[in-house]
């Protein structure tokens, strides 16, 4: 088995999501006392998240190939990031190491198309949604991604970011999401990306009529098909 590396607190909510989802696939599949090995380098969300609102991307993406380099000389084998929204970083991650880089994206995107969709919503962070490195690399797999109108995008930033990753979950913000997910499968969306880890905190597949891509257990199911070879 090879040693995954994750890099983590993106938020810790997430990040803790990550670290079951791996461990139990690997106890699904080898049975027993199993889990993943693993190695995590926990970064401060709080640091991070101030530099996202002040736009300093350049020293969001050294605080993370700092991490990667740190988990490649602890002995991960490949590295995972815990977040959909610093994929806008991947490359920083990817030229620090030599190790391999797992990119979310690409899971989400296969599984996308495994299912026969071409065409889907994707519910994630302002700049996740708003930024065009996700849906410029589900174009690559022939996915094309549609958002909320940027009303809607304005309340699923602000429930992931001022609610889920402080652990809060309400009622209302759950409702105001099966709204949105609602009006995506409305303008032709065939399915529905929740690509912010801590969506699945607040919705499941059972929120909406269309099909659900956790990009989260995908992600972590990629990890462990890597790590067990």
């Amino acid at each position: 088995m090879r040693t995954i590396g994750l890099i983590g607190g993106m938020s810790w909510e997430s990040s803790a999501e990550y670290y079951r989802l791996v461990n139990e696939d690997v106890r699904n599949r080898l049975g027993g006392q199993h889990n993943a090995r693993s190695l995590m380098h926990t970064v401060d969300f709080g640091e991070i998240e101030a530099m996202q609102r002040a736009g300093d991307w350049d020293g969001a993406g050294k605080v993370l190939a700092d991490a990667a380099v740190s988990l490649e000389r602890g002995g991960a084998d490949l590295i995972g990031l815990c977040t959909n929204t610093m994929h806008l970083l991947a490359d920083r991650i990817e030229a620090a190491v030599e190790i391999p880089f797992v990119h979310l994206v690409d899971a989400t995107a296969d599984a996308i198309r495994a299912a026969g969709l071409t065409r889907v919503g994707l519910l994630a962070t302002r700049f996740t949604m708003e930024m065009g490195f996700y849906a410029d690399r589900m174009a690559t797999h022939g996915v094309e991604v549609v958002v909320p109108d940027a009303a809607d995008r304005a309340v699923v930033h602000e429930v992931i970011y001022e609610e889920l990753t402080l652990g809060v979950v309400r009622d209302e913000s759950r409702d105001a999401y099966r709204r949105i997910m609602a009006g995506l499968a409305a303008e032709g969306c065939d399915g529905v990306i929740y690509g912010c880890t801590e969506i699945t905190l607040l919705v499941d597949e059972t929120d909406t009529a269309v099909p659900v891509f956790d990009s989260t257990r995908l992600h972590a199911k990629r990890l462990v098909d890597l790590a067990l070879g």
